[in-house]
Protein backbone atom coordinates (compact mmCIF):
# COMPACT_ATOMS: atom_id res chain seq x y z
CA UNK A 1 0.00 0.00 0.00
CA UNK A 2 0.79 3.45 -0.43
CA UNK A 3 1.95 6.25 2.12
CA UNK A 4 -1.39 8.10 1.74
CA UNK A 5 -3.21 5.03 1.64
CA UNK A 6 -1.60 3.53 4.77
CA UNK A 7 -2.27 6.82 6.47
CA UNK A 8 -5.98 6.76 5.40
CA UNK A 9 -6.73 3.17 6.65
CA UNK A 10 -4.58 3.73 10.19
CA UNK A 11 -7.01 6.86 10.51
CA UNK A 12 -10.15 4.92 9.72
CA UNK A 13 -9.68 2.34 12.18
CA UNK A 14 -8.68 4.34 15.06
CA UNK A 15 -11.93 6.53 14.28
CA UNK A 16 -13.65 3.46 14.30
CA UNK A 17 -12.01 1.92 17.60
CA UNK A 18 -12.34 5.28 19.45
CA UNK A 19 -16.38 5.65 18.54
CA UNK A 20 -17.07 1.62 19.63
CA UNK A 21 -15.06 2.14 23.02
CA UNK A 22 -16.69 5.64 23.70
CA UNK A 23 -20.40 4.41 22.83
CA UNK A 24 -19.76 1.26 25.25
CA UNK A 25 -18.60 2.99 27.83
CA UNK A 26 -21.79 5.43 27.41
CA UNK A 27 -23.98 2.54 27.61
CA UNK A 28 -22.57 0.93 30.47
CA UNK A 29 -23.19 4.80 31.83
CA UNK A 30 -26.45 4.97 31.03
CA UNK A 31 -27.14 1.15 32.21
CA UNK A 32 -25.42 1.96 35.37
CA UNK A 33 -27.70 4.82 36.56
CA UNK A 34 -31.10 3.25 34.74
CA UNK A 35 -33.52 1.21 37.02
CA UNK A 36 -36.00 0.85 34.09
CA UNK A 37 -36.76 -2.46 33.77
CA UNK A 38 -35.36 -4.20 30.41
CA UNK A 39 -32.83 -1.95 30.29
CA UNK A 40 -29.59 -4.38 30.32
CA UNK A 41 -31.34 -6.58 27.77
CA UNK A 42 -32.05 -3.98 25.13
CA UNK A 43 -28.31 -2.77 25.60
CA UNK A 44 -27.04 -5.99 25.08
CA UNK A 45 -29.18 -6.23 21.94
CA UNK A 46 -27.70 -2.36 20.65
CA UNK A 47 -24.30 -3.48 21.68
CA UNK A 48 -24.72 -6.70 19.45
CA UNK A 49 -26.08 -5.07 17.18
CA UNK A 50 -23.18 -2.38 16.72
CA UNK A 51 -21.01 -4.75 17.22
CA UNK A 52 -22.18 -6.80 14.13
CA UNK A 53 -21.82 -3.33 12.09
CA UNK A 54 -18.77 -2.44 13.24
CA UNK A 55 -16.91 -6.46 12.34
CA UNK A 56 -19.08 -5.80 8.36
CA UNK A 57 -17.04 -2.90 8.16
CA UNK A 58 -13.95 -4.07 9.40
CA UNK A 59 -14.00 -6.95 6.88
CA UNK A 60 -14.70 -4.49 4.41
CA UNK A 61 -11.57 -2.30 4.93
CA UNK A 62 -9.73 -5.35 5.15
CA UNK A 63 -11.20 -6.93 1.84
CA UNK A 64 -10.12 -2.95 0.28
CA UNK A 65 -7.15 -2.80 1.60
CA UNK A 66 -6.05 -6.35 0.28
CA UNK A 67 -7.45 -5.27 -3.27
CA UNK A 68 -5.43 -2.02 -2.91
CA UNK A 69 -1.96 -4.40 -2.07
CA UNK A 70 -3.06 -6.64 -4.92
CA UNK A 71 -3.32 -3.37 -7.32
CA UNK A 72 0.28 -1.74 -6.10
CA UNK A 73 1.46 -5.98 -6.84
CA UNK A 74 0.11 -5.81 -10.06
CA UNK A 75 1.79 -2.26 -11.15
CA UNK A 76 5.46 -3.10 -9.58
CA UNK A 77 5.38 -6.27 -11.53
CA UNK A 78 3.92 -4.21 -15.08
CA UNK A 79 6.76 -1.54 -14.04
CA UNK A 80 9.76 -4.46 -13.61
CA UNK A 81 8.43 -6.32 -16.48
CA UNK A 82 8.29 -3.34 -19.17
CA UNK A 83 11.98 -2.03 -17.62
CA UNK A 84 13.64 -5.73 -18.19
CA UNK A 85 11.81 -5.37 -22.11
CA UNK A 86 13.12 -1.86 -22.93
CA UNK A 87 16.37 -3.31 -21.91
CA UNK A 88 16.23 -6.10 -23.78
CA UNK A 89 15.23 -4.23 -26.91
CA UNK A 90 16.94 -1.08 -26.52
CA UNK A 91 20.87 -2.84 -26.05
CA UNK A 92 23.78 -1.79 -27.95
CA UNK A 93 24.01 -5.35 -29.61
CA UNK A 94 20.39 -5.64 -30.13
CA UNK A 95 20.06 -2.12 -31.55
CA UNK A 96 22.97 -2.24 -34.27
CA UNK A 97 21.47 -5.69 -34.57
CA UNK A 98 18.68 -4.11 -36.02
CA UNK A 99 20.30 -1.78 -37.57
CA UNK A 100 22.29 -4.43 -39.51
CA UNK A 101 19.15 -6.33 -40.58
CA UNK A 102 17.33 -3.45 -41.65
CA UNK A 103 19.92 -1.94 -44.27
CA UNK A 104 21.30 -5.25 -45.63
CA UNK A 105 18.23 -7.70 -45.89
CA UNK A 106 16.53 -8.21 -49.25
CA UNK A 107 13.11 -9.32 -49.29
CA UNK A 108 13.42 -12.20 -51.77
CA UNK A 109 14.66 -14.59 -49.18
CA UNK A 110 16.15 -17.40 -51.05
CA UNK A 111 18.50 -15.40 -52.78
CA UNK A 112 19.21 -13.09 -49.90
CA UNK A 113 20.23 -15.87 -47.89
CA UNK A 114 23.15 -16.37 -50.71
CA UNK A 115 24.36 -13.07 -50.29
CA UNK A 116 23.98 -12.81 -46.46
CA UNK A 117 27.87 -12.32 -44.73
CA UNK A 118 28.49 -14.14 -41.46
CA UNK A 119 27.70 -10.99 -39.52
CA UNK A 120 24.22 -10.90 -41.27
CA UNK A 121 23.29 -13.30 -40.09
CA UNK A 122 24.33 -13.55 -36.61
CA UNK A 123 22.25 -10.23 -36.66
CA UNK A 124 19.27 -11.82 -37.77
CA UNK A 125 19.97 -14.73 -34.43
CA UNK A 126 20.04 -11.92 -32.71
CA UNK A 127 17.11 -10.05 -33.35
CA UNK A 128 14.96 -13.52 -33.82
CA UNK A 129 16.33 -14.58 -30.13
CA UNK A 130 15.54 -11.21 -28.68
CA UNK A 131 11.86 -11.03 -30.20
CA UNK A 132 11.28 -14.71 -28.85
CA UNK A 133 12.50 -13.38 -25.55
CA UNK A 134 10.36 -10.50 -25.48
CA UNK A 135 7.15 -12.79 -26.69
CA UNK A 136 8.18 -14.65 -23.29
CA UNK A 137 8.37 -12.04 -21.12
CA UNK A 138 4.65 -10.94 -22.49
CA UNK A 139 3.26 -14.61 -22.84
CA UNK A 140 -0.45 -15.08 -21.45
CA UNK A 141 -0.85 -11.65 -20.17
CA UNK A 142 1.54 -11.03 -18.53
CA UNK A 143 1.66 -7.40 -18.85
CA UNK A 144 -0.95 -5.59 -20.78
CA UNK A 145 -0.04 -4.92 -24.68
CA UNK A 146 -1.60 -1.67 -24.11
CA UNK A 147 0.86 -0.56 -21.39
CA UNK A 148 4.08 -1.78 -23.64
CA UNK A 149 2.74 -1.79 -27.45
CA UNK A 150 2.88 2.55 -27.52
CA UNK A 151 6.97 2.72 -26.86
CA UNK A 152 7.39 -1.14 -27.94
CA UNK A 153 5.58 -1.74 -31.68
CA UNK A 154 7.96 0.62 -34.31
CA UNK A 155 10.88 -1.65 -33.31
CA UNK A 156 8.34 -5.27 -33.44
CA UNK A 157 7.10 -4.15 -36.29
CA UNK A 158 10.18 -3.10 -38.91
CA UNK A 159 11.94 -6.27 -37.56
CA UNK A 160 9.17 -8.41 -38.36
CA UNK A 161 8.64 -7.01 -41.75
CA UNK A 162 12.45 -7.45 -42.46
CA UNK A 163 12.42 -10.75 -40.90
CA UNK A 164 9.04 -12.95 -41.73
CA UNK A 165 10.44 -13.84 -45.08
CA UNK A 166 13.49 -15.19 -43.87
CA UNK A 167 11.19 -16.94 -41.24
CA UNK A 168 8.67 -18.13 -43.81
CA UNK A 169 11.50 -19.68 -45.61
CA UNK A 170 13.28 -21.44 -43.39
CA UNK A 171 10.44 -23.03 -42.13
CA UNK A 172 9.81 -24.30 -45.34
CA UNK A 173 13.24 -25.11 -45.83
CA UNK A 174 13.79 -27.17 -42.80
CA UNK A 175 10.05 -28.18 -42.29
CA UNK A 176 9.99 -26.63 -39.07
CA UNK A 177 6.22 -25.13 -38.89
CA UNK A 178 7.76 -24.07 -35.16
CA UNK A 179 10.64 -22.21 -36.03
CA UNK A 180 10.56 -18.53 -34.00
CA UNK A 181 6.89 -19.11 -33.83
CA UNK A 182 6.75 -17.28 -30.75
CA UNK A 183 8.50 -14.27 -32.34
CA UNK A 184 5.94 -14.57 -35.06
CA UNK A 185 2.58 -14.81 -32.49
CA UNK A 186 4.48 -11.30 -30.55
CA UNK A 187 4.42 -9.88 -33.95
CA UNK A 188 0.47 -10.79 -34.87
CA UNK A 189 -0.42 -8.75 -31.81
CA UNK A 190 2.10 -5.92 -33.28
CA UNK A 191 0.05 -5.36 -36.08
CA UNK A 192 -3.57 -5.83 -34.30
CA UNK A 193 -2.07 -3.27 -31.64
CA UNK A 194 -1.43 -0.90 -34.33
CA UNK A 195 -4.04 -1.35 -36.59
CA UNK A 196 -6.40 -0.45 -33.90
CA UNK A 197 -4.01 2.88 -32.84
CA UNK A 198 -2.29 4.11 -35.54
CA UNK A 199 -3.78 5.78 -38.82
CA UNK A 200 -0.71 4.84 -40.82
CA UNK A 201 0.90 1.31 -40.58
CA UNK A 202 3.05 1.19 -43.60
CA UNK A 203 6.75 1.36 -42.58
CA UNK A 204 8.89 4.33 -44.24
CA UNK A 205 12.16 3.27 -44.46
CA UNK A 206 14.85 5.30 -44.69
CA UNK A 207 18.46 4.98 -45.79
CA UNK A 208 21.36 5.80 -43.18
CA UNK A 209 18.49 6.40 -40.62
CA UNK A 210 20.08 6.56 -36.84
Amino acid sequence: MNKEFQSVFKYFIRLFSFSFITFILLSLIIWFFSGYPGTYANLMITIEAISTAIAAAAAIAGGYAAYMQYIKSASEHYNDTADRLFEELNSPENIEARRRIFQNLKPDPEQGMKRLKKEDREAMKQVLNSLDRVAFITQQGWVPDEMIMPWMHPMIAKSWEKLEPYVLYERKRRNEPYYYEHAGELAGRCRKWRARHLAETTTKWTDDAL
